[in-house]
């Protein structure tokens, strides 16, 4: 049996956010690297992290992760972090700029909505993301309910 390389092996997810997908509409996502200093990223790999109430934003030509909660590394001493520090995000200056233009646009906002480990790497999933209104959630909801139903009716059947 072969052992599997580090590179076929799939991303690790070290935190989500399941709120955002109820409270928004994804428009579109992407992958962006994220600049973390010292014992963040031990802490990090041990899921000390929350994404609850967190953003990006758009400040001249860099995107930062506003309010991402990293916990003080157990072991760091002197040398911790603050735990909502402000975290640069990693994107090509044409990403940047297309990203600001739609933040700019009426309605838009920038979610993360997952923290992975790619080949080693702490890797953030940016979401560009319209707010539902109260009756979009309850479409979805009702929508959720129907097909719950829908599969509990032909598992009956067989």
């Amino acid at each position: 049996m072969a052992a599997s390389s580090p590179s076929s092996s799939p991303p690790r997810n070290l935190a989500t956010n399941r709120r955002v997908r109820r409270d928004y509409e994804i428009l579109e996502s992407l992958e962006t690297g994220i600049e973390l200093r010292g014992t963040e990223v031990k802490s990090v790999r041990d899921g000390k992290v929350s994404l609850n109430e967190s953003f990006a934003s758009v400040e001249g030509r860099q995107v930062f992760a506003q309010n991402l909660r990293i916990e003080p590394y157990t072991h760091g001493n002197q040398f911790n972090h603050d735990p909502l520090r402000p975290k640069r995000l990693l994107l090509h200056r044409a990403e940047i700029t297309r990203l600001g233009s739609h933040v700019a646009e009426k309605g838009l906002t920038l979610v993360p909505l997952r923290l992975y480990l790619k080949r080693g790497k702490v890797k953030l999933e940016l979401g560009l993301a319209r707010g539902k209104h109260q009756h979009d959630k309850r479409e979805d909801l009702k929508r959720r309910t129907a097909d719950r139903e829908a599969d509990r009716a032909i598992r009956g059947l067989e």
